[in-house]
């Protein structure tokens, strides 16, 4: 959420006056290709809208109405929630299992389910746009246009320094949506934007990785320092 939250700013010239750079890692913007069984079934099936219609404003896993949601979404075909970071992020390579054990004490944390819903239309519109109201009655209330305004991430400033660093094997960033964000971004001073590719990493890799410090933040590092 983080990296949708920080384009979605840059490309409105927000925040841009508050940061001399940024780095991204598993930047996500586009979303029609993540394989995460539980993304997909939740984008797919329209169960986010479901929970809205349900009542609830906080998606938290940790309470009881969600939790047996989550039970009750384990049990559909294709999705195996036996190894639950994996069904949410992909296959990640180099977790110790310690750091997994930690992870899992305090994650997921809850949201907003209006954050749950959003994200599912960006998955199954392809489109990186502001939160669709439903109607076109809402959307003309909130934005003065019937259909949400796209994030147009070509306008984010060509000269803001910018690291992205993302993986082959991620279950949510997937390859093919980041290679639309990067395509976003064709037009930037190419010596104001890095991108790096580790073949091997999914999306934890880059919080809790055992190499990460030696391949991502080394770099990142580097990248600061020369801003």
């Amino acid at each position: 959420m983080g990296t949708l939250i920080a384009l979605a700013s840059f490309s409105e010239g927000k925040m841009i006056d508050k940061v001399r750079s940024a780095a991204l890692l598993s930047p996500i913007a586009y979303l029609s290709h993540m394989t995460t069984p539980l993304g997909v079934v939740l984008a797919t099936s329209f169960v986010a809208e479901g929970v809205t219609l349900a009542g609830l404003a906080e998606f938290n896993p940790k309470c009881q109405i969600v939790a047996d949601f989550l039970t009750w979404l384990c049990k559909m075909p294709g999705v195996d929630c036996s190894d639950y970071l994996t069904a949410i992020t992909g296959e990640n390579c180099c977790l110790n299992s310690s750091a997994v054990s930690l992870f899992l004490q305090n994650e997921p944390q809850p949201t907003s389910v209006k954050n749950m819903v959003h994200l599912a239309q960006t998955a199954r519109s392809g489109v990186f746009a502001k939160y669709n109201y439903g109607t076109a009655e809402h959307n003309l209330q909130h934005y003065g246009e019937v259909r949400p305004p796209v994030y147009n991430l070509s306008n984010i400033a060509k000269n803001l320094p910018l690291f992205l660093s993302y993986g082959g094997r991620d279950a949510l960033s997937d390859t093919r949506d980041v290679g639309t964000l990067l395509d976003c971004l064709k037009l930037h001073d190419p010596d104001k934007l890095t991108v790096q590719f580790i073949e091997d990493y999914a999306h934890v890799d880059f919080i809790m990785g055992i190499n990460a410090k030696d391949l991502v933040y080394s770099a990142i590092i580097k990248f600061f320092r020369r801003q």
